[in-house]
């Protein structure tokens, strides 16, 4: 029986693959079969734990994806990916070296938050965007970084 992770998944799995991500397991990993790659239960350096997804576009780090079941409050998640973006392996190429935001995804409300810990919860489909915007807006943010 599938847990309430496991449909949280089920549910950004099908809403990454809309968006133009292929969907890969840490096993299986080939960060160049596609423009956006987003890979399942990565591994980050000793201390950081795993990241639920890494988003690579082009074979570059770009983002992680922090699944939460139903209910789980978003407030303070952002240390975690914060976190996160601090444990990518120095061998793995990187738009950015932090990201300035990312995706907390219970369930049924995703959230989006920014280093100004902006929100935006909604319902309805997940808020991901294509691989080729997304690097887009990282690009954006490398020239002109917040503060």
């Amino acid at each position: 029986m599938p847990t309430p992770e496991d449909k949280a998944r089920e549910k950004i799995d099908q809403a990454l693959q809309q968006a133009g991500w292929l969907i890969q397991d840490i096993r299986e990993v080939n960060l160049h079969v596609g423009r956006g790659v987003a890979i399942r239960n990565f591994p980050l350096v000793s201390g950081h734990g795993f990241a639920d997804y890494l988003l690579s576009i082009d074979g570059k780090a770009a983002g992680v994806v922090e699944a939460k079941k139903e209910g789980f409050p978003l407030v303070g998640v952002e240390v975690q990916a914060v976190k996160y973006s601090e444990g990518l392996p120095s061998t793995l190429p990187a738009y950015i070296t932090r990201f300035h935001f990312s995706i907390k995804v219970p369930a049924s409300k995703p959230a989006l938050r920014t280093a100004s810990t902006l929100t935006r919860e909604a319902d309805g489909p997940l808020p991901f965007i294509d691989p080729t915007r997304w690097q887009n807006g990282l690009k954006r943010l490398a020239s002109n970084p917040m503060k």
